[in-house]
């Protein structure tokens, strides 16, 4: 499993029911933490404060910029998005596992599931 970089507890698995990814900094942030930043009014990622992206583009503009900068989540995330064709991408399993090849050469534990 994985920590919250907010509480520092761990979240529980499966990941993805009990915390959410963000692609601004590519934190997965627990669902309690999420639900007290929003409960105290905050409108943007809990962990680096920037304002949650509007549209598919925007979630692609992120995660690429994070992916310029060899961040195995981002490009963890990134591979995901081609095998299922979120984000207005087209599928492609090569260009995901290429991904996920690199994603897990710079140490991400996700890409290799």
């Amino acid at each position: 499993g994985d920590f919250c970089p907010i509480c520092t507890l761990p979240i529980p698995l499966p990941m993805n029911e009990h915390s959410f990814f963000k692609v601004c900094c590519s934190k997965r942030i627990c669902s309690g933490c999420t639900f007290a930043a929003k409960k105290r009014g905050m409108s943007g990622c809990p962990f680096c404060r920037t304002s949650l992206p509007d549209s598919d583009a925007d979630v692609l503009a992120s995660i690429q910029k994070r992916v310029l900068k060899k961040d195995p989540a981002a490009i963890d995330f990134l591979g995901r998005s081609y095998a299922n064709g979120n984000l207005g991408l087209q599928r492609d399993m090569q260009k995901s596992v290429n991904l996920w090849t690199e994603a897990a050469e710079l140490g991400s534990i996700e890409a290799l599931c």
